[in-house]
């Protein structure tokens, strides 16, 4: 059964990679590595089924969240499927190292780009030009919603100091679970390897300096890690990133 993907997500290769959100990079990457045929448009959030992007026209029907639809392809897949074959104990890893990801190492990255004036100051000419409006007015109203998230997370709350240790313990985690493979479960990319790279790649690209960022460019493994996604399933982003 041939599938008929449509991803949308905000047009543009922020700073050379795949997306500002990490969840549109994540999906991305897993149709690149799975070599789901899909064609990419620019999103309207007022169409998206969850009110948030990534979301894809799957075989005409609107489907939200990038893991529920991967999670549809995986299952569509069969033996193909990224994740097929996986003992139960590899899956269970997994599944938690893409939980601490997205639920834990996301509001770091949250933090650094929309709460701190240095990070909103490089995010908000991107979004800007992503999401046109009369004198940048989603934009700033995407700034207050984000700033009172990171608060009712929980992550607002604490000090730069103590926001910047917590993303360094999760880059910590990640580089002993890597260690020498290639891939976080082995030989083979699987569904975490696309959500690892989408978050080290936002972390390492973002053009603003955080101990975080110095720290997780320090592990040799991740930055290997990230490099080996990058330069076999987007090799264009270097022409995004290269200057006018």
């Amino acid at each position: 059964m041939t599938t008929e993907l449509i991803l949308y997500q905000p047009a543009g290769r922020p700073w050379g990679m795949p997306n500002l959100s990490p969840f549109c990079s994540k999906l991305e990457t897993y149709l690149r590595i799975a070599e789901v045929p899909h064609e990419v448009r620019p999103a309207d959030f007022r169409k998206a089924p969850k009110g948030k992007i990534p979301y894809v026209s799957l075989d005409g029907t609107l489907v939200g969240d990038s893991q529920l639809v991967i999670n549809e392809l995986e299952r569509r897949a069969g033996d193909r499927a990224l994740d097929h074959g996986l003992s139960p104990r590899d899956a269970a890893i997994g599944h938690a190292v893409r939980r601490m990801i997205e639920e834990g190492t996301y509001f770091i990255g949250l933090y650094g780009r929309w709460s701190t004036d240095e990070g909103w100051a490089q995010t908000a000419p991107v979004l800007k030009q992503a999401i046109p409006s009369p004198k940048g007015l989603v934009a700033r109203i995407a700034r207050r919603i984000n700033r009172k998230k990171l608060h009712a997370q929980g992550t607002g709350r604490h000090t730069h100091e103590e926001i910047q240790g917590l993303g360094i313990a999760d880059y910590d985690a990640l580089s002993t679970l890597l260690g020498d493979q290639p891939f976080f479960l082995g030989d083979r990319p699987r569904v975490v390897d696309c959500t690892a790279y989408a978050f080290l790649e936002g972390t390492l690209r973002f053009p603003c300096a955080t101990p975080l960022q110095a720290h997780a460019g320090g592990k040799a493994n991740l930055v290997r890690f990230r490099d080996r996604i990058r330069d076999r399933w987007f090799p264009d982003l270097d022409k995004a990133a290269a200057p006018d």
